[in-house]
């Protein structure tokens, strides 16, 4: 992909299903309140990464550019 990307989880969203860890298990981690957080908030693009957003039942994952801020996930409508 190539891109820098900021992940956040919003942890007021964040219910801790722990699909992210499914889809992405080098990505996140789930802390004692079984709420997500990114490992690297700021991290080359993956495929897994996105897998995790789009898969989280909440849509608490929100992924932007790490250089311009413009919305990966969730996409602006």
């Amino acid at each position: 992909m190539g891109d820098r990307w900021h992940v956040r989880v919003d942890r007021s969203l964040c219910v801790g299903s722990a699909q992210c860890l499914h889809h992405a298990p080098g990505g996140f981690r789930l802390d004692s309140a079984r709420r997500s957080r990114p490992l690297a908030p700021d991290t080359d693009a993956s495929e897994q990464l996105l897998a995790a957003a789009e898969g989280c039942p909440v849509e608490a994952i929100v992924i932007t550019l790490a250089e311009s801020g413009e919305a990966v996930f969730p996409p602006e409508e």
